[in-house]
């Protein structure tokens, strides 16, 4: 069965929809005249070539399958998409992610508009991700630039890539909670109340944010002919581009730098032993090998050490972590290793992405995003269990729904990061201990093997593959 992708609802002139595993485009009659003219430019077929934007072939409709013949009727044209492995969303990318995919929208208007085109939005859900390696995925987004056309995606890109940026760079809050509340982004009106003073004198805040909340307060209900205006005035793509450029510079001096984070020195500061780290690392390493999968999570993955190891032995894993800079470093590791490998997101795993925007389907939760044939859960379960308060039997049954495989590590209540986690709690959890956790592990899972016993005795490593 062929069905549309939800996530493009709101295009009227292009529908992306999928089945058996591919994507596909369709294009209206205006669409059709954009692509045409896109799929002539020099910029275009170059970026196709670099990665920066997806490849995309038009189907004849007798190619494609009879359950698609519902789908060829309504549009002019069908485009097949390459796949992406995996779907994320902005409010779960790190800060130099956001960053390096608003550089890549900025670049690619500006070649754009050197060719006469320019992209009518810029939505940061337009990109997704190659492992390190930001992709353009909707091709729909360029259009013929008409005389007097202002950049029409200005406002977007400040609400969905600029303030983000700005907000975590100059007050050091995380602009994730920001954009999983609003998937429009933060308006003007919002981020102007979140500057003091001092802030205006920060880079383009008077520009970029006082100054569009003044004029939306003051233009954003009037229906005056801005683009007329425009045209009479002698505004050309000249200038766009020189508002762009000056953009680009903005946004490649915003730096988030903190030095440290709760858990962002824990490889380092762990309590493992070299040789007990060589008996997890080896653990880990025979279940991999026992035979290649597709798709690997790494739940509580810190800085990737075992991302990284599985990324040896399975076509693509997404590697998570609630800490912001344990994955901006892996981030950026993996941008300077070029690896296409390893998607890096910031997620909590007490509190995941749910189903949100219209009806609640435009943006799908995490699990329903694909299902990894293994999962690892290293240093993960004490975390959920005593810092978020989550039940043991909830923390397995949660992880049944949706993997095949698990290695899951169970650190006991001897170990120093739960006497850490433990210090300061007014509750026992007496429920928290090592039979209680292989109780509730077999209830949903049949377990495979064990570990060696590690010399610090308080840590058990466990391969189990689901009941169901």
């Amino acid at each position: 069965m062929a069905g549309y992708d939800p996530g493009s609802f709101r295009d009227p002139e292009s529908r992306v929809f999928t089945t058996s595993g591919c994507i596909y485009r369709g294009l209206s009659e205006s669409a059709l005249d954009d692509w045409t003219a896109l799929a002539e430019t020099k910029f275009f077929h170059e970026a196709v070539a670099d990665g920066k934007i997806v490849s995309s072939t038009r189907i004849p409709p007798e190619d494609l399958q009879p359950t698609l013949t519902d789908h060829v009727e309504q549009w002019s044209a069908i485009l097949q998409h390459e796949t992406i492995p995996f779907i994320s969303y902005p409010y779960e990318w790190c800060f130099g992610m956001l960053k390096d995919a608003a550089l890549l929208q900025l670049d690619l208007l500006l070649s754009a508009l050197g060719e006469g085109l320019i992209l009518k939005d810029s939505s940061a859900f337009n990109f997704q991700w190659i492992g390190a390696r930001p992709v353009l995925i909707d091709v729909g987004s360029f259009r013929r630039l008409e005389p007097g056309e202002p950049w029409e995606g200005y406002r977007q890109f400040c609400q969905m890539f600029l303030y983000p940026l700005q907000l975590q760079a100059y007050k050091g809050v995380a602009f994730q909670p920001w954009l999983r509340g609003n998937i429009d982004g933060i308006s003007p009106e919002e981020m102007n109340r979140l500057m003091t003073k001092r802030d205006l004198f920060r880079p383009g805040v008077v520009l970029h944010v006082y100054a569009q909340a003044r004029l939306q307060q003051r233009f954003g209900s009037t229906d005056r002919a801005v683009r007329d205006d425009l045209s009479k005035s002698g505004f050309d793509a000249k200038m766009i581009q020189a508002n762009v450029s000056r953009m680009q510079k903005l946004v490649q001096k915003l730096e988030w730098n903190p030095k440290q984070s709760e858990w962002s020195e824990y490889q380092r500061d762990q309590s493992y032993s070299q040789e007990d780290f060589q008996t997890k690392e080896r653990f880990v390493r025979d279940v991999l090998e026992q035979r290649e999968r597709h798709l690997v999570w790494d739940l509580g993955c810190n800085t990737g050490h075992y991302s990284e190891l599985a990324a040896e032995y399975s076509d693509y894993v997404v590697a998570m972590d609630a800490d912001q800079l344990a994955i901006e470093r892996l981030y950026a590791r993996l941008k300077h290793m070029q690896n296409p490998k390893i998607l890096p997101l910031v997620m909590n795993l007490a509190q995941p992405s749910g189903d949100l925007g219209w009806a609640g389907v435009e943006r799908k939760r995490l699990d329903r995003r694909g299902t990894p044939d293994l999962t690892l859960c290293l240093a993960l379960v004490h975390h959920l269990a005593l810092g978020a308060t989550i039940p043991l039997r909830e923390i397995i049954r949660y992880l049944a729904t949706f993997s095949q495989e698990v290695v899951i590590e169970f650190p006991t209540r001897e170990d120093p990061m739960v006497k850490k986690l433990l210090l300061h709690k007014s509750q026992k959890h007496e429920q928290y201990n090592l039979q209680e956790f292989e109780r509730c592990l077999e209830e949903s899972f049949s377990i495979l093997g064990t570990a060696p016993p590690l010399t610090s005795g308080t840590r058990t490593l466990y391969h189990a593959r689901g009941r169901h």
